[in-house]
Order: C-alpha cells, then sequence, then structure tokens
C-alpha cells in the first residue's frame, strides 16, 4: 500500500555562482574535523566538547530514544505470547446449587486453578498497514540519527569559530593596549612641554582625551574576552582546562585546511539536514500506505491453550485441558468519512515535507555559496587592510615628526593615530570574518562529523 518512492529533483542550480566545477579534491565530508582544524588548542577544545556538550548529548539521548521506538512499533509484527496463572475460591448460596429438582439446603465452597498460554488480537498483516507503521517508525529512526550527525556538525563549527571569537578579542585588546601606551606617551610628552611653555592647553587636552578613549577601548575588549571564554565554556561543557597547548599567531594562514566546494548535488548525500529532510519524507511516504490499509479488513487472532482443575495437584493431570480459538474480522462499512480524511491528510503530509526537502536544498545551496563568495572576499581584503595598515603606520611616524618640528599641528598625529588603530582593529575584524566563512563552508558542505 505505500506509494513507490521517487525523490523529488533539488531546485538549485547544477554549480555554485562563480564556479566552474572543476574544484576537485576530498568532498567537506569525508575530511575529519582533526585534519580540517590544523591547531591543536582549537583541537583539544572540540575534543571536550564532543564529550561533555549537554546538546549534543541530548541530541544522541534522542537516537536512542527512537530506536527504542520502533523497535516497539516493529513488535506489532509479532504475536506476543502470554502466559497465566489464577486461583479461585468461591462459595456459592444454597437457592442456586442443585441437584437434578432438588436443592442442596446448604451452599457450597469450591476451588478453581486455571494455567493458560496465549496471546491477544494478535492482527494478521494482509494489508501492510502494520509494515506501514513499522516502516514509518523506521525512518523517523534515521532521521534522529542525521538528526544527531547535523547536532555534532554544527557543535563543532559552533566551537571553532567562538574559540576564533576569543582570538580576535585578544587581539584587539593587544593593539588597544599598544595603542593606549602609545598616546599615554604621547600625553606625556604634551603634559610637559606644556608645563615647561613649549605648547599650547589645546594639545594637552586633545592628547589626554585620546589616552582616555583608548582606556575605554581597552575596557571594552576585556570585557568582549571575558564573554568570549564564557561562551566557549558553555559550547566545551565545562571550564576551560589548564594546559592547553599554546595558539597559533591569529593571522596565521594554516589554521585551517584547504577543502573544494564540489557540487550541489554532492550535497544530498552529505548534509544531514537534508537526509534527515528525506528521511522524514519517506516516513510521510509510509504513512500514506497505512491511512490506506485502513479502507481494507482487519482480520486478529486471538488464541489460548492451559488447563483447569479443582486441585492444583491435579492441574496438569490428564483431561484437564482447556483450549480457545477466536478469529475476529472487522470491515469499515461506514466511518463517517474518517479514513478517506485521514488519506487525504496523509497525502497533504507527504506533500508538506517534500516542500521541506526542497527548502533544506536550497538552505544548503544558499549557505554554501555565500561561505564560498566571503572566503574569497576576505582573502582580498585582509590584504588591502595590510597594505593600508603599513600606509596608516608610516603617515603616523611622518606627522609625528612635523610635529616635534613644529611644522604641524597636534591633530595631524591625533588623526594618524585614531586611522591607524581602526584600519589594525578592521584588519583583525576582517581576517575573523575571514576564518568564520571558511569554518561556515567547511560546515555547509557536511564536514564536521568524522
Amino acid at each position: 500500500m505505500i506509494p513507490k518512492y521517487e525523490r523529488p529533483d533539488a531546485p538549485v542550480d547544477a554549480r555554485y555562482p562563480g564556479t566552474t566545477g572543476n574544484d576537485t579534491g576530498p568532498a567537506a565530508g569525508d575530511i575529519a574535523w582533526r585534519d580540517f582544524f590544523r591547531e591543536a588548542r582549537l583541537k583539544k577544545l572540540i575534543e571536550l566538547a564532543l564529550v561533555n556538550n549537554r546538546d549534543l548529548r541530548v541530541a544522541v539521548l534522542n537516537v536512542e530514544q527512537s530506536r527504542a521506538q520502533y523497535r516497539i512499533t516493529r513488535a506489532a509484527s509479532f504475536p506476543m505470547i502470554q502466559g497465566a496463572g489464577s486461583f479461585t475460591r468461591q462459595r456459592a448460596p444454597s437457592d442456586v446449587v442443585t441437584s437434578g429438582d432438588t436443592v442442596t439446603p446448604v451452599g457450597v465452597t469450591y476451588n478453581q486453578w486455571n494455567a493458560s498460554l496465549g496471546n491477544t488480537a494478535f492482527e494478521l498483516d494482509l494489508f501492510g498497514r502494520v509494515r506501514s507503521l513499522n516502516r514509518q517508525a523506521l525512518e523517523k529512526y534515521f532521521a534522529t540519527v542525521e538528526a544527531q550527525r547535523s547536532a555534532q556538525i554544527s557543535l563543532v563549527s559552533q566551537v571553532a569559530t567562538e574559540y576564533f571569537t576569543e582570538r580576535q578579542a585578544e587581539e584587539q585588546l593587544k593593539v588597544a593596549r599598544d595603542t593606549l601606551t602609545a598616546v599615554q606617551g604621547s600625553y606625556d610628552l604634551n603634559k610637559a612641554t606644556f608645563n615647561a611653555g613649549a605648547s599650547n592647553e589645546l594639545d594637552m587636552r586633545t592628547a589626554e582625551g585620546e589616552v582616555e578613549t583608548a582606556r575605554v577601548n581597552e575596557l571594552t575588549y576585556e570585557r568582549e574576552v571575558a564573554q568570549a571564554k564564557n561562551d566557549l565554556a558553555l559550547l566545551v561543557g565545562g571550564p576551560l582546562p589548564a594546559g592547553l597547548p599554546a595558539a597559533r599567531p591569529f593571522n596565521d594562514g594554516d589554521l585551517l585546511a584547504r577543502i573544494p566546494a564540489g557540487l550541489p548535488s554532492d550535497l544530498l548525500q552529505r548534509r544531514p539536514d537534508i537526509l534527515e529532510a528525506e528521511h522524514t519524507l519517506k516516513a510521510a511516504n509510509a504513512n500514506i500506505g497505512a491511512a490506506r490499509a485502513a479502507f481494507f479488513p482487519t482480520i486478529t487472532l486471538t488464541s489460548s491453550i492451559g488447563a483447569t482443575s479443582a486441585q492444583l495437584a491435579q492441574l496438569f493431570a490428564k483431561g484437564g485441558g482447556v483450549w480457545s480459538f477466536a478469529p475476529e474480522i472487522t470491515v469499515p462499512i461506514f466511518t463517517g468519512g474518517q479514513n478517506t480524511a485521514d488519506l487525504d491528510s496523509a497525502k497533504v503530509g507527504k506533500r508538506i515535507e517534500v516542500a521541506n526537502y526542497e527548502k533544506a536544498i536550497q538552505t544548503a545551496f544558499r549557505e554554501v555559496s555565500d561561505a564560498l563568495v566571503a572566503g574569497s572576499s576576505y582573502a582580498s581584503q585582509v590584504e588591502a587592510l595590510v597594505r593600508g595598515i603599513n600606509a596608516e603606520q608610516r603617515r603616523l611616524e611622518l606627522a609625528d615628526v612635523r610635529y616635534r618640528q613644529g611644522e604641524d599641528s597636534y591633530l595631524n598625529v591625533l588623526s594618524a593615530q585614531q586611522d591607524l588603530y581602526t584600519a589594525q582593529q578592521n584588519r583583525i575584524e576582517t581576517q575573523y570574518n575571514k576564518l568564520a566563512s571558511r569554518i561556515s563552508l567547511y560546515e555547509a558542505l557536511g564536514g564536521g562529523w568524522k
């Protein structure tokens, strides 16, 4: 009764925008996270998260629960044999204990022992209703397995992204402290020359304001570092341990391995969320079979075999055996349209899951495309920012020399210092975005499971 399953066509292009499809190499799903992430400190944090993270633990338990539920549903395919034993001691009053036409003047007390073995209401699955329900439960179990894989991939990506968020904040804090040291020295010089009457108060107050701004920036990034550590501890599932391997330089170009994008068709077999959506679709397809079978007769069998006796010692003696066999057939004649409505609901449910499956493919395609665009864009942006930092550094040196020689005002030094600080912070932020986009690509391609 289950309709033949046909996988819906993928509603996306055959190639990602801006790619030729010739980017060959191992698929991201086949690259273990230990090989993709090349920093020992990050590997250790991911390892701890996979053991201790509570969300992943719930995903694993959901798989176990779904497997148990499938076993419960599958049990209906087999007869359930049950044994039973009973003892009855009963007294009958005199007016109901008779012998022929004579009423016995006294009541009677008697015992009855029973032992039986049998099954109750076992359904003969002639039209596949039970098999359809089994198939539905099995596909739901497969869906939870893929959900667990998706949870692990997401966790690996989250730990890596949060780790580099912490590293970004630490780098920005370092720049803020270096800037504070530089402007503090400039302020001390301005204050000394002002006290000596060699400069005006405007330059001194301008330098003083720059010092306070730098202190505010330092406090801001100290807070961001602390919050990033808290977020990372939540993902790892406990306090960050001492003795972690040393971190590699934040601008190291070898922190992450290179991965090819491949083709969109690869996502259908690599992305757990797409596979989860497909198994959910197959479950909805199997539900149609169960709804169709409801239009046909249901045959159940109830049977037992055993023994009965007035004395326990004679319970299994010859002549005390009893048995029963009670087949039953139920034919739907008039249900007020319930069966038809159930079938219509099952068909609509399948159409809903088709839409969800197609949406999962489109979402995955967009995530990969966005990550590809971001990765190439941020790489070029980092190079441009490095060149800009070199230019701003030289500009600050020249402005400082001209100010000390009395050829220019302190405002040019202040402007150059602020622009250099902004360029340095932008480079760090863009370097983080570059790393985050490559992690997003790895996740979007289904990497992080092995």
